[in-house]
């Protein structure tokens, strides 16, 4: 009996790569020498995922700045002073504004999972920026000459040919990071921000086949930067229902740091739709200890009293480092997860087994 097991994404980058992106950034390290550190780190991260047996891997998103910024990263026309996003610890990230249009993609994620794919063999699955997390990007005040509608209209196309790009480049998946949904209660709790944002994200969605929308997750989680997080205390019961209303096969959902575990069993099985499966986490990415295989199994057996086993798979709860600067988490540490992670999953598969031939 099997039970898919998939990477969120992001992997922590090595101290040196991290140094050296704060050098370049600062005009004390030249492109060409970044450019080296950067194809180290790619190399050694493919390189330790494959050496998990991980049956999908990524890329550990070592050359993105972060999950949310790659597609504006070089862009001229922003105003740092965006939207604050507050972490539970009291730091804090912020977005920038655009401050003129046509708004285009600087960097598209086809370009990230095309240098992953020559060099392995396995089956590589590309993260990629929910569009709704890059609607705000526009300023409130608008922009003299480019309406909110026409910034809109852009930036749907935009999404899609980001989508698009990976699929027609072989991806195993596309997992569209869409953490800002829980954040989206927690700012507003009557839930017209949130479904603002499923249906700017189904825009995208709609333009996919049925096919196609196989191979295109999404992924949610209560943030997790620098061993914190942006909205944890948001119970999952005003989430879920319209999550699942989002054109997609499959998702990717922040379990194992859930301290009310069956409320969120329950309201998965109530919601979850034929056609759609659920990755559970069943790893910690802010916990420092690393769980072990049999606890892993437990937390997957336990979930199958409640789910049902072909729309289920694991993963790790949040990607392991989102945005490049996080040292808040060793890069052993994160792999020593992801192996726990997959020999749970296998003594899961093992245990369900030995059930179905008892019967």
């Amino acid at each position: 009996m099997n039970i898919p097991s998939e990477p969120i994404g992001s992997i922590p980058r090595p101290v040196e790569l991290i140094l050296g992106m704060k050098a370049n950034a600062e005009g004390q390290m030249n492109d060409k020498d970044l450019g080296h550190l950067f194809e180290a780190a790619l190399t050694d991260t493919i390189k330790r995922f494959e050496e998990t047996n991980s049956p999908v891997i990524t890329d550990g998103e070592q050359t993105k700045p972060s999950f949310a910024t790659y597609p504006i990263s070089g862009m001229d026309r922003l105003d740092p002073n965006g939207v604050v996003i507050p972490f539970a610890d009291g730091h804090t990230r912020q977005l920038p504004t655009i401050t003129a249009g046509p708004f285009r993609y600087r960097t598209y994620a086809g370009s990230y999972l095309a240098r992953a794919k020559q060099l392995t063999a396995r089956p590589v699955k590309q993260a990629v920026i929910a569009v709704s997390a890059i609607s705000l990007l526009y300023p409130p005040e608008g922009i003299a000459g480019y309406s909110r509608e026409e910034f809109i209209r852009d930036l749907i196309n935009e999404a899609e040919k980001d989508i698009r790009d990976c699929l027609n480049s072989g991806a195993y998946n596309v997992q569209i990071d869409f953490t800002e949904a829980r954040l989206s209660l927690k700012l507003d709790p009557s839930g017209g921000l949130l479904r603002s944002f499923i249906d700017l994200n189904n825009q995208v969605l709609s333009r996919f086949t049925t096919e196609e929308r196989k191979k295109i997750g999404v992924h949610s989680c209560p943030g997790g930067d620098r061993d914190s997080t942006h909205s944890a205390d948001i119970p999952y019961s005003g989430l879920l229902p319209l999550l699942f209303e989002l054109k997609a096969g499959n998702f990717y959902l922040e379990y194992a740091a859930e301290k009310d575990k069956p409320a969120v069993l329950q309201s998965i099985r109530e919601n979850l739709r034929p056609d759609q499966r659920v990755f559970l986490g069943v790893t910690n990415v802010i916990d420092p200890r690393v769980e072990s295989a049999e606890e892993v199994r437990d937390i997957i057996l336990d979930a199958l009293s409640v789910l049902r086993v072909e729309q289920f798979g694991t993963t790790d709860d949040c990607g392991f480092s989102p945005f490049a600067d996080d040292i808040s988490t060793a890069r052993d540490l994160a792999f020593a997860k992801i192996r726990a992670r997959l020999e749970g999953t296998r003594l899961a598969e093992a245990s369900l087994k030995k059930t179905t031939v008892a019967i």
